[in-house]
């Protein structure tokens, strides 16, 4: 397991952090620190540990009992060694400390059929009643400060569409506006469209150079899109 002070020092270094520009005054991607701010709110709520609320309140209820907050030491046998680009990054990717620690934007393993059906819930109204916050653009337009270009973001998600043609979307350009998703690291994806009610998981153990998203990615999206189109009613 991880360091049991890596989290008060993520903590702490949050809380005594400055804004690098004003609050509201534009988008950036905050990679990990967004999961160590929520996690932390509801750790103090609970009382309990976000790795005990995530699996009680969510995990067990939809049946994801494959799904993990920082791997087990006892599905360490199971795990999946990231491939591709050698050197520090593939290096730290697959260091056991990292992959069992509790890293609440990151450390999430799952196969691709819980997270399949983790989209799924999504558009049932099993784990939200209202899919208004999962779509309703938070930024349209505005130059991601992280990512140095347009993004189009909902709350926690990316969304889907195209405002800017020379850049493509990992969930394709034949993406409606609503698409809700995520795009991890160009290692995995997953995405549901409500308009079609179609959800694609797709995960994969091959690192990629760069972080723009992947081409590879938004080809494989367009050709699900295409064949599911083909074959609705």
């Amino acid at each position: 397991m991880a360091s049991p002070r890596a989290r008060p020092r993520s903590v702490r270094a949050l809380a005594t952090a400055r804004p690098a520009h004003e609050p509201g005054a534009a988008p950036a991607y905050h990679t990990l620190s967004y999961g160590f701010l929520l996690g932390e709110v509801i750790q103090r709520a609970t009382g309990r540990p976000l790795r005990d609320v995530l699996r009680r309140e969510l995990l067990e209820p939809l049946g994801l009992g494959r799904t993990h907050l920082g791997t087990p030491p006892d599905q360490w046998r199971r795990r999946v060694p990231l491939r591709g680009v050698p050197g520090p990054r593939q290096f730290l990717f697959n260091r056991r400390g990292l992959r069992e620690a509790v890293i609440p934007a990151a450390s999430v393993s799952a196969p691709a059929r819980d997270l399949g059906r983790f989209y799924q819930a999504l558009l049932d109204g099993a784990a939200l009643d209202d899919l208004a916050p999962a779509v309703a653009p938070s930024s349209e337009g505005e130059i991601d400060r992280i990512f140095g270009r347009t993004v189009r973001w909902a709350a926690g998600f990316h969304l889907g569409g195209v405002d800017d043609p020379a850049r493509v979307s990992p969930f394709g350009r034949l993406s409606s506006r609503r698409t809700f998703g995520h795009n991890g690291s160009n290692v995995c994806l997953g995405w549901a469209d409500p308009d079609r009610n179609l959800v694609v998981a797709y995960v994969t153990n091959r690192l990629s150079r760069g972080t723009g998203a992947s081409p590879h990615l938004a080809a494989l999206s367009d050709a699900l899109i295409t064949a599911a189109d083909a074959v609705r009613p």
